[in-house]
Protein backbone atom coordinates (compact mmCIF):
# COMPACT_ATOMS: atom_id res chain seq x y z
CA UNK A 1 0.00 0.00 0.00
CA UNK A 2 2.73 2.52 1.32
CA UNK A 3 4.62 1.97 -2.53
CA UNK A 4 1.26 2.18 -4.46
CA UNK A 5 0.93 5.63 -2.35
CA UNK A 6 4.65 6.41 -2.94
CA UNK A 7 4.57 5.80 -6.78
CA UNK A 8 1.66 8.21 -7.01
CA UNK A 9 3.20 10.99 -4.92
CA UNK A 10 6.30 10.59 -7.68
CA UNK A 11 3.93 10.32 -10.90
CA UNK A 12 1.78 14.01 -9.12
CA UNK A 13 5.44 15.03 -8.88
CA UNK A 14 6.34 14.61 -12.22
CA UNK A 15 3.08 15.66 -13.75
CA UNK A 16 3.13 19.43 -11.67
CA UNK A 17 7.26 19.49 -12.76
CA UNK A 18 6.15 19.17 -16.40
CA UNK A 19 3.01 21.30 -15.78
CA UNK A 20 5.51 23.57 -14.38
CA UNK A 21 7.72 23.71 -17.38
CA UNK A 22 4.65 24.21 -19.63
CA UNK A 23 3.50 27.28 -17.80
CA UNK A 24 7.21 28.49 -17.62
CA UNK A 25 7.79 28.00 -21.35
CA UNK A 26 4.17 29.66 -22.07
CA UNK A 27 5.09 32.69 -20.48
CA UNK A 28 8.11 32.89 -21.89
CA UNK A 29 7.12 32.54 -25.35
CA UNK A 30 4.38 34.71 -24.36
CA UNK A 31 6.65 37.37 -23.09
CA UNK A 32 8.96 37.28 -26.08
CA UNK A 33 6.19 37.91 -28.88
CA UNK A 34 4.75 40.45 -27.13
CA UNK A 35 8.56 42.13 -26.77
CA UNK A 36 9.06 41.18 -30.39
CA UNK A 37 5.98 42.25 -31.88
CA UNK A 38 7.54 41.98 -35.49
CA UNK A 39 7.01 38.41 -35.42
CA UNK A 40 3.10 39.00 -35.42
CA UNK A 41 3.20 42.16 -37.86
CA UNK A 42 5.71 40.42 -40.40
CA UNK A 43 3.38 36.92 -40.36
CA UNK A 44 0.76 39.50 -42.10
CA UNK A 45 3.52 41.36 -43.84
CA UNK A 46 4.23 38.29 -45.78
CA UNK A 47 0.95 37.85 -46.84
CA UNK A 48 -0.01 40.99 -48.15
CA UNK A 49 3.64 41.54 -49.93
CA UNK A 50 5.31 38.12 -50.33
CA UNK A 51 9.30 39.16 -50.23
CA UNK A 52 8.63 42.71 -51.50
CA UNK A 53 8.61 45.65 -49.19
CA UNK A 54 5.87 47.93 -48.07
CA UNK A 55 8.29 50.82 -48.40
CA UNK A 56 9.60 52.24 -51.50
CA UNK A 57 11.45 55.44 -52.67
CA UNK A 58 9.93 54.23 -56.31
CA UNK A 59 6.20 55.27 -56.61
CA UNK A 60 3.58 52.38 -57.23
CA UNK A 61 2.61 53.77 -60.73
CA UNK A 62 3.64 56.11 -62.99
CA UNK A 63 3.25 59.40 -62.29
CA UNK A 64 0.54 61.18 -64.43
CA UNK A 65 -2.57 62.78 -64.46
CA UNK A 66 -6.03 62.41 -66.35
CA UNK A 67 -9.81 61.35 -65.31
CA UNK A 68 -10.63 58.65 -63.62
CA UNK A 69 -13.34 55.91 -63.89
CA UNK A 70 -15.24 58.04 -61.64
CA UNK A 71 -15.20 60.91 -64.01
CA UNK A 72 -12.99 62.96 -61.92
CA UNK A 73 -9.76 64.71 -62.52
CA UNK A 74 -6.22 62.88 -60.57
CA UNK A 75 -2.67 63.86 -60.43
CA UNK A 76 -1.19 60.59 -59.10
CA UNK A 77 1.90 59.90 -57.28
CA UNK A 78 3.49 63.72 -56.82
CA UNK A 79 7.04 63.41 -54.55
CA UNK A 80 6.24 65.49 -51.33
CA UNK A 81 9.23 64.23 -49.88
CA UNK A 82 12.50 62.35 -50.14
CA UNK A 83 13.85 61.63 -46.78
CA UNK A 84 11.51 58.90 -46.53
CA UNK A 85 9.74 55.95 -48.35
CA UNK A 86 6.36 56.23 -49.79
CA UNK A 87 6.13 59.70 -49.53
CA UNK A 88 3.60 59.96 -52.52
CA UNK A 89 0.29 61.87 -52.66
CA UNK A 90 -2.56 62.00 -54.98
CA UNK A 91 -4.57 65.33 -55.87
CA UNK A 92 -7.87 64.27 -57.18
CA UNK A 93 -10.62 67.22 -58.21
CA UNK A 94 -14.53 66.45 -58.54
CA UNK A 95 -13.95 67.45 -62.65
CA UNK A 96 -11.30 68.31 -64.97
CA UNK A 97 -11.98 72.20 -64.69
CA UNK A 98 -8.82 72.37 -61.63
CA UNK A 99 -9.28 75.60 -61.22
CA UNK A 100 -12.29 76.15 -58.84
CA UNK A 101 -11.57 77.32 -55.32
CA UNK A 102 -12.90 74.30 -53.37
CA UNK A 103 -12.07 73.08 -49.19
CA UNK A 104 -9.48 70.78 -49.42
CA UNK A 105 -9.34 67.78 -47.63
CA UNK A 106 -6.04 65.64 -46.47
CA UNK A 107 -7.00 62.21 -46.03
CA UNK A 108 -4.15 59.66 -44.31
CA UNK A 109 -5.23 55.89 -45.07
CA UNK A 110 -5.50 53.37 -42.39
CA UNK A 111 -3.70 49.51 -42.24
CA UNK A 112 -1.95 49.43 -38.28
CA UNK A 113 0.88 51.03 -40.09
CA UNK A 114 2.22 47.90 -41.63
CA UNK A 115 0.14 47.37 -44.78
CA UNK A 116 -2.63 50.23 -46.75
CA UNK A 117 -1.76 52.98 -49.06
CA UNK A 118 -3.17 55.57 -50.55
CA UNK A 119 -4.40 53.32 -53.75
CA UNK A 120 -5.74 50.38 -51.93
CA UNK A 121 -7.54 51.77 -48.89
CA UNK A 122 -7.29 49.98 -45.46
CA UNK A 123 -6.96 46.47 -45.86
CA UNK A 124 -8.40 45.87 -42.66
CA UNK A 125 -11.88 48.24 -43.23
CA UNK A 126 -15.64 47.52 -43.99
CA UNK A 127 -14.51 47.77 -47.84
CA UNK A 128 -12.22 50.00 -49.77
CA UNK A 129 -11.86 53.65 -48.59
CA UNK A 130 -11.17 54.77 -52.08
CA UNK A 131 -15.06 54.52 -52.65
CA UNK A 132 -15.76 56.93 -49.69
CA UNK A 133 -12.80 59.31 -51.18
CA UNK A 134 -14.89 59.33 -54.71
CA UNK A 135 -18.17 60.07 -52.80
CA UNK A 136 -16.52 62.76 -50.38
CA UNK A 137 -14.62 64.36 -53.59
CA UNK A 138 -18.25 64.49 -55.39
CA UNK A 139 -19.51 66.78 -52.86
CA UNK A 140 -17.05 69.31 -54.01
CA UNK A 141 -13.68 69.03 -51.75
CA UNK A 142 -10.09 68.01 -53.77
CA UNK A 143 -8.64 65.90 -52.23
CA UNK A 144 -5.00 65.20 -51.01
CA UNK A 145 -4.32 61.50 -50.19
CA UNK A 146 -0.86 60.81 -48.58
CA UNK A 147 1.28 57.70 -48.18
CA UNK A 148 3.74 57.41 -45.54
CA UNK A 149 6.23 54.89 -44.55
CA UNK A 150 5.40 51.69 -43.10
CA UNK A 151 7.31 49.47 -40.30
CA UNK A 152 9.36 47.54 -39.92
CA UNK A 153 11.73 50.06 -41.30
CA UNK A 154 9.84 53.11 -39.65
CA UNK A 155 8.12 54.15 -36.40
CA UNK A 156 6.24 56.45 -34.52
CA UNK A 157 6.43 59.23 -35.12
CA UNK A 158 7.64 59.25 -38.95
CA UNK A 159 4.32 59.03 -40.28
CA UNK A 160 3.12 62.19 -38.54
CA UNK A 161 6.27 64.37 -39.77
CA UNK A 162 5.13 62.92 -42.84
CA UNK A 163 2.08 64.40 -42.81
CA UNK A 164 3.68 67.76 -41.81
CA UNK A 165 6.04 67.55 -44.75
CA UNK A 166 2.81 66.33 -47.26
CA UNK A 167 0.77 69.45 -45.66
CA UNK A 168 4.11 71.82 -46.26
CA UNK A 169 4.60 70.67 -49.74
CA UNK A 170 1.29 71.40 -50.71
CA UNK A 171 1.29 74.74 -49.28
CA UNK A 172 4.31 75.76 -51.32
CA UNK A 173 2.57 74.54 -54.28
CA UNK A 174 -1.13 75.62 -53.50
CA UNK A 175 -0.83 77.74 -56.58
CA UNK A 176 0.50 75.27 -58.99
CA UNK A 177 -2.27 72.97 -58.18
CA UNK A 178 -5.04 75.47 -57.41
CA UNK A 179 -5.50 73.91 -53.54
CA UNK A 180 -6.93 76.39 -51.24
CA UNK A 181 -5.07 76.37 -48.08
CA UNK A 182 -7.33 77.84 -45.92
CA UNK A 183 -10.23 76.12 -45.55
CA UNK A 184 -8.83 72.83 -44.85
CA UNK A 185 -10.12 69.32 -43.43
CA UNK A 186 -7.88 66.67 -41.94
CA UNK A 187 -9.68 63.28 -42.23
CA UNK A 188 -7.95 59.83 -41.19
CA UNK A 189 -8.95 56.03 -40.99
CA UNK A 190 -7.90 54.01 -38.47
CA UNK A 191 -4.18 54.34 -38.17
CA UNK A 192 -4.26 57.30 -40.60
CA UNK A 193 -7.28 59.02 -37.92
CA UNK A 194 -4.48 57.94 -35.20
CA UNK A 195 -2.29 60.57 -37.22
CA UNK A 196 -5.31 62.88 -37.88
CA UNK A 197 -5.86 62.82 -33.85
CA UNK A 198 -2.42 63.33 -33.06
CA UNK A 199 -1.81 66.31 -35.87
CA UNK A 200 -5.05 67.65 -34.50
CA UNK A 201 -3.05 67.75 -30.99
CA UNK A 202 -0.06 68.92 -33.07
CA UNK A 203 -1.65 71.98 -34.30
CA UNK A 204 -3.53 72.80 -31.09
CA UNK A 205 -0.64 72.73 -28.23
CA UNK A 206 2.42 73.60 -28.80
CA UNK A 207 3.99 72.03 -26.14
CA UNK A 208 2.75 68.22 -27.69
CA UNK A 209 4.27 69.96 -30.63
CA UNK A 210 7.25 69.98 -29.19
CA UNK A 211 7.34 67.02 -28.08
CA UNK A 212 7.30 65.20 -31.17
CA UNK A 213 9.88 67.75 -32.44
CA UNK A 214 7.61 68.93 -35.07
CA UNK A 215 7.17 72.17 -36.27
CA UNK A 216 3.60 72.84 -37.62
CA UNK A 217 2.96 73.25 -41.29
CA UNK A 218 -0.54 74.39 -40.61
CA UNK A 219 -2.11 76.89 -37.90
CA UNK A 220 -5.61 76.50 -36.38
CA UNK A 221 -7.45 79.47 -38.56
CA UNK A 222 -6.85 77.33 -41.68
CA UNK A 223 -7.78 73.83 -40.19
CA UNK A 224 -12.24 74.00 -40.92
CA UNK A 225 -12.64 70.60 -39.23
CA UNK A 226 -10.60 67.18 -38.16
CA UNK A 227 -12.17 63.46 -38.87
CA UNK A 228 -11.38 61.28 -36.94
CA UNK A 229 -12.69 57.36 -38.58
CA UNK A 230 -12.24 55.07 -35.94
CA UNK A 231 -8.78 55.52 -34.10
CA UNK A 232 -7.84 53.08 -31.48
CA UNK A 233 -5.66 55.93 -29.39
CA UNK A 234 -6.65 54.93 -26.14
CA UNK A 235 -3.61 52.53 -25.38
CA UNK A 236 -4.37 51.32 -21.59
CA UNK A 237 -7.47 50.20 -22.28
CA UNK A 238 -6.41 48.27 -25.76
CA UNK A 239 -6.83 44.77 -26.60
CA UNK A 240 -4.14 42.83 -26.86
CA UNK A 241 -4.19 42.30 -30.52
CA UNK A 242 -4.48 46.31 -30.95
CA UNK A 243 -1.74 46.24 -28.40
CA UNK A 244 0.20 44.45 -30.81
CA UNK A 245 -0.19 46.55 -33.83
CA UNK A 246 0.54 49.83 -32.20
CA UNK A 247 3.05 48.61 -29.70
CA UNK A 248 5.03 47.23 -32.66
CA UNK A 249 4.48 50.73 -34.37
CA UNK A 250 5.49 52.89 -31.49
CA UNK A 251 8.70 50.41 -30.73
CA UNK A 252 8.39 46.63 -31.24
CA UNK A 253 6.94 46.19 -28.00
CA UNK A 254 3.45 46.38 -26.09
CA UNK A 255 5.26 47.74 -23.36
CA UNK A 256 5.56 51.01 -23.72
CA UNK A 257 6.87 53.08 -20.69
CA UNK A 258 5.49 56.59 -19.29
CA UNK A 259 7.53 58.65 -21.63
CA UNK A 260 6.70 56.71 -24.87
CA UNK A 261 3.22 56.64 -23.56
CA UNK A 262 2.71 60.77 -23.18
CA UNK A 263 4.42 60.98 -27.02
CA UNK A 264 1.48 58.74 -28.17
CA UNK A 265 -1.06 59.29 -26.04
CA UNK A 266 -2.42 62.53 -27.35
CA UNK A 267 -5.72 62.85 -25.88
CA UNK A 268 -4.68 64.10 -22.74
CA UNK A 269 -2.79 67.02 -24.39
CA UNK A 270 -5.88 68.05 -25.97
CA UNK A 271 -6.84 71.55 -25.21
CA UNK A 272 -10.00 74.13 -26.01
CA UNK A 273 -8.03 74.93 -29.23
CA UNK A 274 -8.69 71.71 -30.42
CA UNK A 275 -10.28 72.03 -34.18
CA UNK A 276 -13.71 71.25 -34.51
CA UNK A 277 -13.73 67.56 -34.73
CA UNK A 278 -16.54 64.68 -36.20
CA UNK A 279 -15.75 61.38 -34.40
CA UNK A 280 -16.67 57.69 -35.76
CA UNK A 281 -16.54 54.88 -33.62
CA UNK A 282 -17.04 51.20 -33.80
CA UNK A 283 -14.54 48.52 -33.62
CA UNK A 284 -13.16 51.77 -31.62
CA UNK A 285 -15.79 53.35 -29.88
CA UNK A 286 -14.44 53.01 -26.41
CA UNK A 287 -11.70 55.61 -27.85
CA UNK A 288 -13.52 57.88 -29.58
CA UNK A 289 -16.01 58.13 -26.26
CA UNK A 290 -12.74 58.77 -24.34
CA UNK A 291 -12.03 61.34 -26.88
CA UNK A 292 -15.24 63.20 -26.79
CA UNK A 293 -15.47 63.25 -23.36
CA UNK A 294 -11.94 65.17 -23.63
CA UNK A 295 -13.13 67.54 -25.83
CA UNK A 296 -16.49 67.77 -23.96
CA UNK A 297 -14.40 68.85 -21.06
CA UNK A 298 -11.99 71.18 -23.00
CA UNK A 299 -15.56 72.77 -24.50
CA UNK A 300 -14.80 71.73 -28.25
CA UNK A 301 -17.62 71.52 -30.33
CA UNK A 302 -17.88 68.31 -31.90
CA UNK A 303 -20.05 65.46 -33.37
CA UNK A 304 -19.78 61.49 -32.25
CA UNK A 305 -21.36 59.06 -34.47
CA UNK A 306 -21.76 55.59 -32.02
CA UNK A 307 -23.89 53.16 -33.86
CA UNK A 308 -23.93 50.68 -31.14
CA UNK A 309 -25.15 53.21 -28.75
CA UNK A 310 -27.80 54.82 -31.64
CA UNK A 311 -28.92 51.77 -33.05
CA UNK A 312 -27.90 48.93 -31.13
CA UNK A 313 -26.66 47.82 -33.54
CA UNK A 314 -22.53 46.65 -33.81
CA UNK A 315 -20.42 47.66 -36.72
CA UNK A 316 -17.11 46.69 -38.71
CA UNK A 317 -13.91 48.78 -37.95
CA UNK A 318 -14.17 51.99 -39.87
CA UNK A 319 -17.87 51.32 -40.81
CA UNK A 320 -18.50 54.65 -42.93
CA UNK A 321 -16.47 52.50 -46.11
CA UNK A 322 -19.16 51.11 -46.46
CA UNK A 323 -21.49 53.80 -47.38
CA UNK A 324 -22.79 52.51 -50.50
CA UNK A 325 -24.36 49.19 -49.02
CA UNK A 326 -25.36 49.24 -45.81
CA UNK A 327 -28.31 51.87 -44.38
CA UNK A 328 -26.33 52.48 -41.35
CA UNK A 329 -23.11 53.69 -42.65
CA UNK A 330 -24.79 55.78 -45.35
CA UNK A 331 -26.59 57.39 -42.86
CA UNK A 332 -22.78 58.68 -41.02
CA UNK A 333 -21.76 59.62 -44.11
CA UNK A 334 -24.46 61.79 -44.47
CA UNK A 335 -24.02 63.18 -41.47
CA UNK A 336 -20.23 63.51 -42.25
CA UNK A 337 -20.91 65.81 -45.82
CA UNK A 338 -23.83 67.83 -43.84
CA UNK A 339 -20.76 68.75 -41.04
CA UNK A 340 -17.95 69.46 -43.46
CA UNK A 341 -20.53 71.52 -45.39
CA UNK A 342 -21.45 73.34 -42.77
CA UNK A 343 -17.85 73.96 -41.42
CA UNK A 344 -16.34 74.92 -45.22
CA UNK A 345 -18.78 77.28 -46.64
Amino acid sequence: MEIKTHKKHKALKVIGIILGILLALGIGFYFYLTTHTQIFVGIIQKGMYGDGTPNSFEPLNTPGEGVTAAGQYKINDIAYGTEYPNSFLDITYPDTNTEIDRPTLFYFHGGGFFGGSKNMGDPMAASEATALLDDLCAQGYNIVNVDYALVPDYHFPVPLIQINDAIRFIAEHKDEYHINMDNIILMGSSAGAIMTAQYGTVISNPEYAALLGIEPALNLEQVSAVVIDDAPIDYRNMTLSCKLLIGNYVKGSIYLNKDELNRYECIPHMTSDYPTAFLLGSEYRNDMIAMSEKLKEVDVEHILVDPLAEHGEEQPHCFVSNERNDSVAAEAFNRLTEFLKERTK
